[in-house]
């Protein structure tokens, strides 16, 4: 039995009031909120944020790392290697990128359920347009992670009854590579065409399934062209309260994420034995018939969507504006960074991308960044590699500085004691100055602190807990014996 092991999702912090938008561009906007990632935000951060959720909930390892996006933070270099070294996987475990298209998202999903080992398929997007556009409006940014295997893998939570594509080639939805919008064929075009191919592709895998359309408990319909989503989820024979909500009127639409993001979302709260459907409906459609197992009541997800979707906090539309690169606000005046050293990045890797600090084997003591010489007792390369980014720690004292560079002034910078041992400088992000205190309790996240020359610097920063976050524990993570990828 083949299905998903795993699954999360995961949504940035903030969120713009569309009902804001008008007022500003002189058009669009309307009801409802979207998601907003962050200046320090891309596709990768959101992947990888999203894919520590998903892990965190399973012994489970993968064997491979498939990363689909319509945003790539790089093209020519692979972005999944970036996932891969945060997640802190062993050198053998292959990561590639399906990109290009919204369907990419759909179709690595398709192949990691086609077979192989465990494979973790992750999936994110930063959706946007013109100044009062639709699609402004009407994206949202979000990423969504599911870990695809067999049952001699991990117990299998949802097992995949049957699966179909339908494809054509028929012009709705396009953009040039550089370009910083979408454009859209007429509306009813696009519907005359998706219908029939989603209507094809969803009884096609549920006769693969052994099915019919009255069997299916829950329906997922996801796609870009909203009205074929809406046409072909009442045309296919579901009961209209077994449809799953899209949530675009809070999110938005994720694009490539929107499928996974959904399907985690379904997840969440589904019963064993429920049959789920999920139709994806991007230059074509595919469909994936599935069924709960019982398995699924001992998943605990280390952060609900709905959660994520309670405790976000509101953008103005001006920072969203300038976080997009559509306003140029004056910045601090102060150089910019010199652009990062690709051999310093390689060699500090797994403090880089993983944050892994040292700990003193005799003594216990935890050093951030590594070191080779102990603080306590003055040891000598004697040494344990010791992950440090599922631990939580509280705020010793902060600073808010208005001068220093950034995208997104002030920047806000922390001394964080960490639980169980270790203390670091660290930047504060999703906060707010004023909310601040210290002795908050903070996270660890990855994130872009910025970008020179086409060079992206990642590296780790904190944000505060707040209500029903559940991402990280109290103490460090078990790293087992040091390997060579740990060098």
């Amino acid at each position: 039995m083949r299905g998903i092991i795993s699954h999360a999702s995961y949504l940035p912090h903030r969120r713009l009031d569309r009902g804001t938008i008008a007022a500003v561009a002189g058009l669009g906007g309307g009801k409802g909120t979207r998601t907003v990632a962050s200046y320090d935000e891309d596709t990768t951060t959101l992947g990888v944020e999203a894919a520590r959720l998903a892990l965190a909930a399973t012994d489970c390892r993968p064997r491979a790392v498939w990363f689909s996006t319509v945003a790539p933070a790089y093209l020519d270099k692979t972005n999944a290697t970036a996932l891969h070294a945060a997640l802190r996987l062993p050198g053998d475990v292959l990561a590639a990128d399906f990109g290009g298209a919204i369907r990419s998202g759909v179709a690595a999903l398709h192949a990691a359920l086609a077979g192989g080992g465990p494979t973790l398929v992750v999936t994110a997007d930063i959706r946007t347009g013109l100044p009062g556009s639709a699609d402004e409006a009407a994206g949202g940014d979000a990423a969504a992670a599911l870990l695809i295997g067999d049952e001699v893998d991990g117990a299998v939570i949802a097992e995949v009854l049957g699966t179909a594509a339908a494809t054509d080639e028929f012009l709705d939805r396009w953009r040039t590579p550089g370009d910083s919008r979408s454009k859209l064929w007429e509306e009813k075009f696009g519907e005359s065409r998706y219908v029939p191919l989603g209507q094809q592709a969803a009884a096609a895998a549920l006769a693969v399934a052994g099915l019919d359309a009255a069997q299916v408990d829950r329906l997922v319909v996801t796609g870009a062209h909203e009205r074929a989503v809406r046409a072909v989820a009442r045309s296919i024979g579901v009961p209209a309260d077994r449809v799953v909500d899209d949530l675009t009127t809070s999110i938005g639409n994720p694009g490539a994420a929107q499928p996974g993001l959904l399907l985690s979302a379904t997840l969440e709260d589904a019963a064993p034995g429920q049959v789920v459907l999920l139709l994806s409906l991007a230059d074509g459609a595919d469909a994936l018939v599935l069924r709960t197992t019982d398995a699924i009541t001992a998943l605990v997800p280390r952060r609900p969507l709905a959660d994520q979707l309670a405790s976000g906090a509101p953008v103005s539309y001006g920072k969203f504006l300038a976080w997009r690169g559509m306003l140029t606000p004056e910045p601090p005046r102060r150089p910019e960074p010199a652009r990062p050293s690709a051999s310093a990045a390689n060699r500090n890797e797994d403090w880089k991308f993983a944050f892994v600090g040292s700990r003193d084997r005799a003594t216990g003591a935890v050093h951030l960044p590594p070191a080779r010489v102990s603080m306590d007792g003055g040891a000598v390369d004697d040494m344990e590699p010791f992950p440090m980014a599922d631990v939580r720690g509280r705020i010793a004292t902060f600073t808010v500085d208005k001068l220093v560079y950034s995208p997104s002034p002030p920047v806000v910078f922390a001394v964080v004691d960490f639980a169980g041992g270790g203390r670091a400088p660290i930047e504060l992000t999703d906060v707010d100055p004023s909310e601040l205190a210290v002795g908050d309790e903070v996270e660890m996240t990855f994130r872009r602190l910025f970008t020179s020359d086409g060079i992206h610097n990642y590296f780790w920063k904190a944000r505060p807990v707040r209500s029903g976050t559940t991402t990280t524990s109290t103490q460090p993570s078990s790293s087992g014996p040091a390997t060579k990828e740990d060098v």
